[in-house]
């Protein structure tokens, strides 16, 4: 069988793709090996009618519906390759060696974080510390919180500043805040460490402190970190579609990439801003595309 489309890729973007083209009559299947970014947050910000809830819920309400419609597929396997074999002929292979065809493809693989390198902030990502101030800044509003970041430190204690003034700036030992940049900063009263950070402390994933090189400790009890965000695969690159100015892959406003056939959604492609809600709409408009794509393709054939 040769699917009209597979997904790759089971958080809200592919979810939303499957919806979409499920509502659409088209044979679908989406790959899903939960390793979605998103697993180490409690809860999940900023989505009307579903704000605060958990991931895994999230993901059970999503299968629920998609259930409804008996064209889409969902497998828990690992995709390990994907070879084109035509222009409408796709060969995606699975880890348990699994051969499967599509006329189209859409990458919506997400993304890889990795953290600064400060010993132990793996224990505080998703509780206590996290990457976006649109998602979790509300819950630590007005707290004195730590802004951690190698790069575009700025920018992030601007943004953070909107929900809580009690700032201390953290750029562990990397020196790359300008001295304007730092002046503007002291200006609004948000403190500056350009220290090494030689860990956090805190009990069950609750930050209490930043530990400093020399022993010092600083009380905060939260913060935002900007972790460096990798693909979680490497599918656009190997079948060759262009990167945007971000790394992801360039899209058009229907997930069309320059590669025929193949479509993106998700932190695969728009990688800033990065929530769940414009995720999911990025599915919904890769879905559109891919189905607005067949239609036109099946009905000239017709001809």
């Amino acid at each position: 069988m040769r699917y009209d489309c597979v997904i790759v890729g089971g958080g809200p973007a592919g979810l939303n793709a499957a919806l979409v083209l499920g509502r659409s009559r088209r044979n679908v299947i989406l790959f899903d090996d939960d390793s979605g970014r998103n697993l180490v947050t409690r809860e999940s910000h900023g989505f009307i009618t579903r704000d605060g809830i958990k991931p895994e819920e999230f993901k059970r309400l999503a299968h629920k519906d998609i259930a409804k419609y008996d064209s889409v597929e969902i497998k828990q396997e690992r995709v390990m390759s994907i070879n084109r074999v035509s222009d409408t002929h796709y060969e995606i292979t699975t880890e348990e060696g699994k051969t499967y065809h599509s006329i189209k493809i859409i990458l919506a693989t997400g993304l890889r974080e990795q953290q600064p390198n400060i010993p132990d902030i793996e224990k505080y990502y998703g509780t206590s510390l996290f990457s976006c101030p649109y998602c979790d800044g509300w819950e630590l509003r007005d707290q004195p919180l730590a802004v951690i970041a190698d790069k575009s430190v700025f920018e992030l204690a601007k943004k953070v500043y909107t929900w809580s003034k009690d700032l201390i700036v953290f750029t562990n030992g990397e020196g790359r805040l300008e001295l304007k940049d730092r002046d503007r900063l002291v200006a609004k009263g948000i403190g500056v460490r350009e220290e090494v950070i030689d860990g956090l402390e805190g009990d069950n994933g609750q930050l209490r402190s930043v530990r400093l090189e020399d022993g010092t400790l600083i009380d905060r009890v939260g913060g935002f970190v900007t972790p460096l965000w990798s693909h979680n695969a490497h599918f656009g690159k190997e079948l060759g579609c262009e990167e945007n100015e971000y790394g992801g892959i360039k899209t058009d406003e229907y997930g069309r990439t320059n590669v025929w056939n193949v479509y993106a959604a998700g932190d695969a492609s728009l990688i800033v801003p990065a929530q769940v809600v414009i995720a999911a709409g990025e599915g919904s408009a890769a879905a559109i595309g891919v189905n607005g794509d067949l239609t036109n393709e099946y009905f000239d054939a017709e001809d």
